[in-house]
């Protein structure tokens, strides 16, 4: 059996918070069926930072506009592409951020449905594990700066 050639990949994400009476919400989005669900990520462009890749990828594959809070964390996983047979070893960084425009309505092709999910519901929706546990902290992270009154 041949050895797969290896290549790693960086993206970046963002971790959408919003108050909707008195409950936290996080944006997810969903493509598929069975419903595949995760939050907004995607590549950097030439000359682009994570920070402006993961806003724009928010925007585009959202429709919400989104500022940026502070930093939530990476994930790290790997993935074969097909039809190439290549192994990846992509790093995607989140960024938490808050909605200050747009509308989920007005979301890109990529994904067949946009939400709103209060975060318990997210935290059972959402697909995998590791998106799981970056929203439990990026939650704390959140809910921590809105109790203390300091910028998350």
């Amino acid at each position: 059996m041949a050895k797969l050639r290896t290549k790693r990949a960086v993206s970046a994400g963002g971790v959408v918070f919003r108050q909707s009476d008195g409950r936290l919400q996080v944006l997810i989005c969903g493509r598929g069926e069975p419903r595949v669900w995760a939050l907004p990520k995607g590549t950097p462009l030439p000359n682009e930072d994570l920070a402006q890749t993961a806003q724009r990828e928010v925007k585009e594959e959202t429709g919400i506009e989104a500022r940026i809070l502070g930093e939530v964390g990476t994930i790290q996983y790997w993935f074969v592409e097909q039809p190439e047979r290549v192994r990846v070893f992509k790093q995607v960084k989140y960024f938490l951020m808050e909605p200050v425009g747009g509308d989920i309505s007005q979301h890109d092709w990529e994904f067949d449905e946009v939400a709103w999910v209060d975060l318990d519901e997210a935290l059972t929706r959402l697909t995998y594990q590791n998106e799981r546990e970056l929203v439990r902290r990026a939650a704390e992270i959140y809910l921590k700066g809105r109790t203390d009154g300091s910028q998350p």
